[in-house]
């Protein structure tokens, strides 16, 4: 009954998400479009971008893709259930490691999967097309197998372990090796009297055997993509990732302040906190020690990389829910007068959403259709009756209703009149009847593919600079370029074909004569 809970929960929110907005430039468009190219291609083993072998990301998501649209055909909507059917397996897997590492504790093995399961970050990436929800399956399998090997099951747990790590690296790269081994490693702490010879060797055994399961992939496809793409797949993915990684400038402590919100609205909660630090001022059982081990070590290396992005975190995200859902088993069960600082979020947020809805965009009001005055009502609203009745909820039940409200009235009262400016659909149909017709295309800057998917295109875009693009129109005169301007008014002046909003600019098609008249083209970057 738990799963089936929480199975609703999140087939409401992907739900919810699927309405208010579209696949979104530049990464979930980028992505699907990858595994649509590889789809033409026929071709399982060298993802392409635009024409060109893609080595940024491995390929295990794209393959999911790709499954899905040989069983259903290709669409829309399977890129988009992968990451919740994902979700829905993690938090199957937390509610079992709870009961592995806690079995005398029913409370945590029902709680964890929730406190994952509404958690805002996880929220936000378990309705998106990204990797970061698909690898911390394996995170969790390789966590997994390293506490049934702690319990002297040691070919079944490292086994698992060494199958995690083959498949996490082809789900998002090494990474995986950042959140698994230094649990292992850090052993002899959480589970002393092990034999640790024999366990430090089962540690590189199953290294091994996940770099097997990698190189499975990666050998073949780097004599198929070529020395450039062979290169790249095993030298970038590694050692240049991490010297670009350094090379950012993002101080160590910028997690820290974003922590509040990513984990709303568990750690703005002053009941978890009082709980954590009663479960801290006791001798730790041996599952907090393990969740310690898990978590901490790979959160000070992350916060040590200078380049940081949030949903670098998301695989620590089930580390949390168990270590929160230990600290709170014994607590009571009302949510009492602590609960009003989760609701003081949606106070805020209703009344920023309303502000705005009244007030409009100050930055877009040319390209954002007017918010709704609902939403921002919605969430005063419900803000309100929020400060009457949550002191007499169950904190678990008061909390998640919480995480769902939030989510989902910005996404339908707010996101939602935005999409316009990043459904990149009616350019991507423009460009396939051009290509249909045998037009020529260009576009200008940076292309990050967001248009193959969308439009179905079946032959690259070239990509130009905008400084070359009268030559290139010297030598296409009936083609087409895609540029970009900052205002409607800009891109109407010059009566182009076609233009759509996009991501706070316009997109334009322009032919020869138009570039001519046009000034102060945004180059596309990152």
């Amino acid at each position: 009954l738990n799963l089936l809970g929480l199975a609703l929960f999140l087939a409401l929110l992907t739900a919810i998400a699927i309405v208010s907005r579209p696949l979104t430039p530049i990464d979930e468009t980028r992505y699907v479009s990858v595994a649509w190219e590889m789809w033409l291609r026929g071709d399982f083993w060298v993802p392409f971008k635009n024409g060109v072998p893609y080595s940024d990301k491995p390929p295990l998501l794209l393959w999911l893709y790709q499954i899905g649209w040989a069983v259903f055909g290709v669409n829309d909507w399977w890129p988009r259930l992968v990451s919740p059917i994902s979700s829905l397996i993690c938090l199957g897997l937390t509610a079992m490691l709870a009961r592995q590492i806690r079995p005398e504790l029913r409370e945590v093995s029902i709680s964890a999967p929730w406190i994952l399961a509404s958690s805002l970050l996880w929220i936000l990436f378990s309705t998106s097309a990204m990797f970061d929800v698909l690898l911390t399956v394996w995170v969790l399998l390789g966590v997994s197998g390293i506490w049934l090997a702690s319990q002297g099951k040691l070919v079944r747990g490292f086994g698992l372990l060494g199958l995690a790590i083959g498949f996490g690296v082809l789900a998002k790269g090494p990474v995986i090796l950042l959140h698994v081994l230094p649990l292992a490693v850090l052993a002899p702490w959480w589970s002393p009297g092990l034999k640790w010879k024999r366990w430090y060797g089962a540690i590189v055994v199953s290294v091994l055997m996940g770099a097997a399961i990698a190189l499975a992939w990666a050998i073949p496809a780097g004599f198929k993509g070529g020395e450039e793409f062979r290169h790249a797949i095993f030298w970038g993915q590694t050692a240049n990732r991490m010297v670009d990684s350094f090379a950012h400038r993002r101080p160590f402590w910028w997690y820290l302040p974003l922590l509040p919100v990513l984990l709303y609205p568990w750690m703005v909660w002053p009941g978890l906190w009082r709980a954590v630090a009663a479960t801290f001022s006791t001798r730790l059982a041996r599952g907090m020690k393990f969740c310690l081990a898990w978590g901490v070590p790979v959160f000070v290396a992350f916060s040590l990389i200078s380049g940081k992005q949030i949903h670098y975190l998301v695989p620590l995200f089930p580390m949390f829910a168990l270590l929160s859902a230990q600290a709170l088993a014994d607590r009571p069960q009302k949510l009492g007068r602590g609960g009003l600082i989760p609701a003081a979020f949606l106070l805020l947020t209703g009344a920023a959403a309303l502000w705005f809805a009244l007030r409009g965009l100050p930055a877009h009001n040319d390209w954002a259709e007017a918010i709704s005055p609902w939403a921002g009502s919605a969430m005063l609203g419900l803000g309100l009756l929020w400060l009457v009745v949550s002191p007499r909820l169950h904190w678990r039940h008061g909390l998640v209703g919480l995480a769902f409200a939030l989510p989902a009235l910005v996404q339908l009262g707010v996101v939602r009149p935005l999409a316009s400016a990043y459904d990149v659909t009616p350019m991507a149909l423009q460009l396939r009847r051009l290509q249909q017709n045998g037009v020529p295309i260009a576009h200008e800057g940076k292309y990050h593919a967001q248009y193959q998917f969308a439009g179905r295109l079946e032959r690259p875009l070239e990509v130009i600079s905008s400084q070359s693009l009268p030559e290139w129109f010297s030598h296409h005169p009936q083609g087409r370029a895609v540029v970009y301007v900052s205002s409607l008014k800009q891109a109407q002046a010059l009566k182009p074909e076609f233009y759509q909003l996009y991501r706070g600019d316009v997109a334009v098609l322009v032919t020869r004569d138009q570039l001519a008249h046009l000034s102060g083209v945004r180059v596309q970057g990152e």
